[in-house]
């Protein structure tokens, strides 16, 4: 597994700062008021930083932007990183500053003068979260980042506010490994046991086999994995970290290690990012692993089916008519709608297993969310106005964009078979929201639901401010903070 890059929280060493190599992060927002150790450093490089910082180019910088000045006389660094930073800024903006500074990390390392700065925490968590690279399989020398140590006023503190931050950052790597992964490598045996290794960090996993989901009826699942040599898995992982038998809080996730579309197969263009079509269960396996790591004060149930979507004689085909473990009849139009079919089982097995206070399953779902809303925003769906608002609230303050679209009876009709209870899909206009109406029949009644369509957000093919290009982790910051601020009482 990819890990956080290490931060250490060093205590402000001025007469250091003459011999220190690598580079060095100063934060700044105008030539006055500055630290002592960003004095210091300004005074050793005969006043280039505030020369810099009286200058046009740091003027046009935006906050939580960067410019390197390279090679300062009287230092043994190799730059001088000045980032743009106001003493008093929103989380979002130290976060940024922190990212722009992990950009530049060498083998060499940095040291990050943050002396005095209230939001120390959030750019080491910033930091943390753009230096992450996936490498398992390039070969050749690895890319090699040195120390990092960010000189604080009082590191102790910091380093204990950093903390929550820290699982959170190990969450997002577990997510973003597990959908930058091939399908060949990541298979459901290999994505089960991924998940089944976290037992040791306190959670419980419990691993459903085909034979068992069988007995259940999980007919929907099973169906869409037929074709495939990787059985299909439902695991379940249990957080038990609340008061002893409150009922938990569930998630559940889309976990189809690959998807070809099935007998409905998908153009060969662009088919290799059909490994991310497990980002669902991906996000969940975070969020739990976040949980554990943080040892939430909350009781949560995170279950992921595990499933791969291949053309076999096997196969499921379009006008198949599958049973659901709820006891509905589903005439499968188009075989590349199999997320919902996987969703359908394993919402109501969560349901009916630990009647949970609230549910929200996310998926890599539709196509037509991408059209909606773009690469910005997850589509939100939901039967609840508390919980809906309590999620887009957390969203909001992690910075992860959300947006909620509509439901309604009306779409139902779109779904009607003539020969069975429904249809998969409902024709493409409105395509994200009849899926979620489709998904909305398999939650009991009374239930807070919520469905996140992460197909736009769950893979990026650019940088963004907290990851490289590829796997973004989205959603493990924004539902850690909702369960911390809903369930846990804080």
């Amino acid at each position: 597994m990819t890990h956080p890059i290490p931060i250490q929280f060093q205590a402000v060493d001025l007469d250091a700062l003459a011999v220190l190599g690598g580079r060095i992060a100063v934060f700044a927002d105008g030539p006055t008021g500055l630290s002592a150790a960003v004095r210091r450093v300004d005074r050793l490089t005969k006043g280039s930083v505030t020369r810099y910082l009286q200058s046009d180019a740091f003027s046009r910088l935006k906050p939580g932007e960067a410019q390197d000045l390279a090679w300062p006389a009287g230092l043994m660094a190799e730059a001088i990183q000045i980032v743009r930073l106001p003493k008093r800024c929103e989380a979002s903006i130290a976060r940024k500053a922190g990212a722009a500074v992990a950009k530049g990390i060498g083998a060499a390392g940095a040291t990050v003068l943050a002396e005095g700065h209230a939001q120390a925490a959030e750019i080491a968590f910033g930091l943390a979260m753009r230096a992450y690279d996936f490498t398992p399989h390039k070969t050749g020398e690895a890319k090699v980042t040195g120390p990092v140590v960010m000189m604080v006023a009082n590191p102790e503190a910091v380093a204990a506010a950093a903390a929550p931050g820290a699982a959170v950052a190990e969450g997002v790597f577990f997510t973003r490994d597990l959908v930058n992964e091939p399908a060949n490598i990541l298979t459901t045996y290999d994505f089960a046991a991924r998940l089944a290794a976290m037992q040791e960090l306190g959670l419980e996993v419990e691993i459903l086999e085909e034979k068992q989901l069988e007995k259940l009826g999980m007919g929907a699942l099973l169906g869409v994995g037929q074709g495939s040599e990787s059985p299909s898995k439902v695991v379940v992982m249990q957080w038990h970290g609340g008061e002893k038998g409150v009922a938990p809080f569930a998630l559940v996730g889309k976990g189809v290690v690959f998807d070809t579309g099935g007998i409905s197969i998908k153009p060969a263009g662009g088919m290799e990012e059909m490994t991310m079509d497990m980002g669902g269960a991906g996000v969940v396996a975070g969020v739990m692993r976040t949980l554990a790591l943080r040892k939430a004060k909350a009781n949560v149930v995170g279950l992921v089916g595990l499933v791969e979507n291949m053309p076999d004689g096997r196969a499921q085909r379009p006008g198949d008519v599958v049973r659901s473990m709820k006891g509905d009849t589903i005439e499968v139009i188009n075989t590349d709608a199999e997320g919902r079919l996987v969703l359908a089982d394993v919402m109501w097995y969560t349901q009916d297993r630990f009647k949970p206070t609230g549910m929200i399953n996310l998926a890599t779902l539709t196509g037509a969310i991408i059209v909606a809303l773009g690469h910005e925003n997850t589509g939100v769906f939901s039967n609840n106005d508390d919980l809906c608002n309590a999620f887009l609230k957390a969203a909001k303050a992690e910075g992860e964009g959300a947006w909620r679209m509509p439901m309604g009876e009306a779409y139902d009709a779109k779904l009607k078979s003539r020969i069975a209870d429904m249809m998969n899909v409902g024709g493409r206009d409105g395509g994200a929201i009849t899926a979620a109406q489709f998904l909305q029949r398999f939650v009991k009644p009374d239930m807070p639901w919520i469905h996140l369509d992460i197909a736009g957000t769950a893979l990026l093919k650019a940088d963004s401010t907290l990851a490289p290009k590829g796997a973004t982790g989205w959603g493990v910051m924004a539902l850690n903070r909702l369960i911390r601020d809903r369930y846990e009482g804080r």
